[in-house]
């Protein structure tokens, strides 16, 4: 289990990376690496999968329905969430097409309103058993893992991650004599080439992010963290593959998610994350290392799902979906206490909870009070954020 830091839960934003072990030497090719990863959630029946619509969920689907068929076993269950209500949430036209192509006939389909707010019922719920989670959003899994009780629920959790890692920069292109010179790209190869304080000191000039609820000395902590956290990444394909797969924040989700699986005695699998898949990606010669995240999609699963799909760019928001009038009601008798004042500054909190959409980095502090004012004393708060998982 891993305590978040009171600057974590503020910001809703979790850096740093695990120790981790040495990657395992690469058996497999990818293909082969994801068919294998998916194999022993299909073998336990029922096996859902937490299905978006988006890229990497429709990817797991349908590999896992490619699994299955071969391997004569069940087939995979689309388990989907869906928020009539909210505005960008709405997959159904891409989501009915990937099911209509794979031919399944089984989807759950399970609506909601209020429901997963992050302080509603399925959420407070969730906090009341296990403490603080991260992320503030792990309790939306819990309908499906419901569903899935006994058996077995795929994610596509890992894929933004390790399907994003680029065979490209600009220096590198340079270096390679692929890309045409620029009159910045001195600048580009001294700043990548320099000493990593000067290379931190730049980054934290240029943090691409606004918590504008918490103080200024906050404000800079988390500048200077970012950018440390820039500045170790390694260079070396290999290397980055590795790094990516220790950040912390998966870890931290990944145990969460795990947290609720064992509540519906659920085995959860996440195919990206797998440690075959990982070690067939970093060993990967230069020639057939993805250049871009639809090259990755085409090379894997090209012969599953239309090109379209794969190529797509878009991809549905359920921030509406969290932050309702459950969430609305309980901050509106917040009477400010129970922060850090060096941490947070509670007017900037207020104004942001008070308009329409407030920052979703904003909705792990809620679940924190939330928590506080149920635990009844500092003590019990603090026994509660214990709960959280890593």
């Amino acid at each position: 289990m891993t305590q978040l830091t009171e600057l974590e839960i503020a910001s809703g934003l979790v850096l740093g990376t695990m120790p981790g072990t040495p990657l395992p030497p690469a058996r497999l090719e990818a293909r082969h690496a994801l068919e294998q990863a998916v194999l022993p959630a299909l073998e336990r029946p029922p096996c859902l999968v937490s299905f978006s619509g988006g890229r990497d969920s429709s990817a797991v689907l349908a590999l896992a329905t490619h699994v299955a068929r071969r391997e004569g076993l069940p087939l995979p269950v689309p388990a989907t969430n869906l928020f009539p209500t909210v505005e960008h949430a709405d997959e159904g036209e891409w989501q009915e097409r990937v099911v209509r192509h794979l031919g399944l006939d089984e989807w759950i389909r399970l609506e909601h309103e209020r429901e997963l707010d992050c302080v509603g019922p399925v959420a407070a719920g969730v906090l009341s058993r296990h403490g603080l989670l991260w992320p503030f959003n792990a309790h939306f899994h819990a309908p499906l893992l419901q569903r899935a009780a006994g058996g077995a629920l795929l994610s596509g959790v890992g894929g933004d991650e390790l399907l994003l890692i680029s065979n490209r920069s600009r220096w590198i292109e340079l270096l390679r004599g692929r890309a045409r010179p620029q009159a910045r790209d001195a600048l580009r190869l001294g700043f990548a080439l320099s000493p990593r304080p000067v290379r931190r000191w730049a980054r934290s000039r240029r943090v691409p992010i606004d918590f504008a609820w918490l103080t200024p000395a906050a404000q800079r902590t988390i500048a200077r963290t970012w950018a440390d956290e820039q500045v170790r990444q390694p260079r070396r394909w290999r290397d980055v593959v590795d790094w990516v797969r220790r950040l912390r924040y998966i870890e931290v989700g990944t145990g969460s998610l795990a947290t609720l699986a064992a509540d519906d005695d659920v085995r959860i699998v996440h195919p990206f994350l797998d440690p075959t898949f990982v070690a067939a990606i970093a060993a990967a010669p230069r020639s057939r290392r993805f250049e871009t995240r639809t090259q990755a999609m085409t090379h894997l699963f090209g012969d599953l799902l239309p090109a379209d799909l794969l190529a797509r760019r878009t991809k549905a928001s359920f921030d509406g979906a969290f932050w309702n009038e459950p969430s609305r009601t309980f901050v509106s008798g917040w009477d400010g206490s129970g922060l850090d004042h060096e941490v947070v500054d509670v007017d900037a909190l207020r104004a942001e909870w008070s308009t329409d959409s407030p920052d979703p980095r904003t909705y792990t502090l809620a679940q924190a009070l939330w928590l506080r004012t149920r635990a009844g004393s500092r003590d019990g708060f603090e026994q509660a954020l214990q709960g959280v998982a890593g």
